[in-house]
């Protein structure tokens, strides 16, 4: 039997729905959209019905077009003082981050309008159908694996900060614990949700019960109110084009992050040099290095400072402007010479359709709707998406976001779904992927497997695979680093589907437990 398209994503069970979908007749959209559902369900830290999130879908024979669901801005913002909003510290093993929870910390979501919204538009199969793997999934419960049993240690400090939250993912063996690898993780209240919302779709969550029940707890201490949530949003976008060697690469555009700096890093790195340098060698991570170096700067320039007050910190395109490229371009020609909670799901069906999506929770801020298993977002709490200080932005307008759904057409008529989770190191995990695949010519899996580096706070990390001996060039110029000692999730999860001809390759990044399937 042909296939009928592929999809790699974040868990198993979250590629298995996309793989039932498409099965059953549904189309990349449908098979999108379900992995969505299936993901609140088997990846919980980092997808949930509370948050939002991004789909570039390029639909066969049409144009490309990108959904922007993210998270909004509450129309009010009261005294810091009346928030429930709290800190707390996430351990990464070699290294540690902070966040902040609370009912203060939490956005007005978009992933049911989104869900639904690009259902209506690009969809062929009913909802219930769309959602059913969910449900069932939810229902007969999941056994949890060693890696989403990592990821709840992690986020211990979050998942069990109150009775709500415990209740879902407490352990049964271990009471006062959270639930460990190899236990069953039951979630009934979400199930019914899931069904409920496909029966009588969004306005049950943006105007209904869900809504009242969620307006209803925001005013002790929340910020979100009935008008933020009945006058949400989709917003469709163009997505942001960029040429590399003959292949067109689709990103997100502005007002989200990700997709300008991943573009103007490809400016800095000639595709040429790398090819001359060679991939992995000392002179190359160099190169890419101050590539990741200089586009930290160049944000903050391009960002510049008369926002500052109001939180109001939005790149746009003309970071990619030739004369603003050329300042930072200059600075690096020399330099070989001298030396929170995100999934992705990436979907090709056998008609040519693609979906790269990308949703995050944040990391959750321990608030569950009553009755509905539905986490909440804190993307209020996260400093990523607030560089200008917490409690300082503008009402009422869509975040950014450093989320960077993807694809890439070759001239040969390849085509790839791409994306990756990994808050900060988004950027120089989907840059380096994108190198690999583009300027290296690499295959799928080669790209995806290959050890990566991350510039960020003066501190340049090497991930497990390089060689130390290899790159001692590198690390004297960054005397600041951190020598890792295998790979790890830190380094971001590229997930994605390359389609050639009538064959599929999904990939599914290990380092944050991926899978891919080709759905027969």
């Amino acid at each position: 039997m042909a296939a009928r398209g592929a999809v790699a994503a974040g868990h198993p069970l979250t590629a298995e729905a996309a793989g039932e979908v498409l099965r059953a007749g549904g189309n990349a959209f449908d098979a999108a959209l379900a992995a969505l559902c299936a993901a609140c369900v088997s990846e919980p830290v980092l997808a949930s019905l509370g948050g939002g999130g991004f789909m570039l879908a390029l639909p066969a024979g049409d144009r490309p077009r990108l959904y922007d669901f993210f998270v909004q801005t509450p129309g009010q913002r009261p005294p810091a003082g009346e928030l429930d909003f709290r800190r707390i510290e996430v351990d990464f093993g070699a290294t540690t981050q902070a966040f902040h929870i609370g009912r203060g910390s939490a956005a007005v979501p978009g992933m049911v309008r989104g869900l639904f919204e690009v259902h209506e538009a690009l969809g062929r199969m009913p909802m219930t159908e769309v959602v059913h793997p969910a449900v069932t999934l939810a229902s007969r419960g999941l056994e949890v694996s060693a890696y989403q049993a990592y990821l709840l240690g992690v986020v211990r400090s979050i998942f069990a900060a109150t009775e709500e939250s415990l209740a879902i993912f407490g352990s049964r063996e271990r009471p006062g614990d959270l639930i460990g690898e190899g236990e069953r993780l039951f979630q009934p209240e979400l199930a019914d949700t899931l069904d409920t919302l496909a029966r009588e779709g969004p306005a049950l969550f943006y105007h209904g019960e869900i809504a009242s029940a969620l307006v209803r707890d925001m005013a002790e201490g929340g910020l979100i109110g009935a008008r933020d949530l009945a006058g949400y949003r989709l917003l469709p976008r163009e997505p942001l084009a960029l040429t590399r060697r003959g292949c067109q690469v689709l990103l997100n555009p502005p007002p989200s992050s990700g997709g300008v700096l991943i573009g103007f890093g490809f400016e800095l790195l000639d595709p040429a040099a790398l090819r001359r340098l060679g991939f992995g060698s000392d002179r190359c991570l160099a190169l890419v290095a101050r590539a990741l170096e200089l586009t930290l700067e160049a944000r903050a320039a391009a960002l510049g400072t008369e926002d500052a007050p109001t939180g109001r910190h939005v790149l746009d395109e003309s970071m990619l402007h030739s004369d603003f490229v050329a300042r930072y371009r200059e600075r690096i020609a020399p330099f070989p010479e001298a030396p929170r909670g995100t999934t992705q799901v990436s979907v090709i069906d056998a008609d040519g359709n693609l979906a790269a999506l990308s949703v995050s929770n944040g990391e959750g801020c321990a608030y569950v709707i009553p009755g509905t298993g539905i986490v909440m977002n804190n993307m209020l709490g996260e400093s990523d998406l607030n560089p200008g200080g917490f409690h300082r932005w503008r009402e009422n307008v869509r975040m950014s976001s450093m989320m960077a759904p993807c694809a890439v057409r070759w001239p040969d008529g390849r085509l790839l779904a791409l994306g990756s989770g990994g808050s900060n190191r988004i950027r120089s995990a989907m840059l380096q992927v994108l190198m690999n695949l583009i300027d290296f010519e690499m295959s799928l899996e080669e790209a995806v497997l290959a050890p990566r580096i991350h510039f960020e706070d003066d501190l340049l990390s090497v991930e497990g695979g390089i060689d130390p001996e290899r790159i001692r060039s590198l690390l004297e110029a960054y005397p600041s680093h951190h020598l890792w000692g295998e790979s790890n999730m830190f380094f971001g999860g590229t997930h994605g589907v390359l389609a050639e001809g009538s064959g599929f390759q999904p990939m599914g990044d290990p380092r944050r437990s991926g899978a891919g399937l080709v759905a027969g």
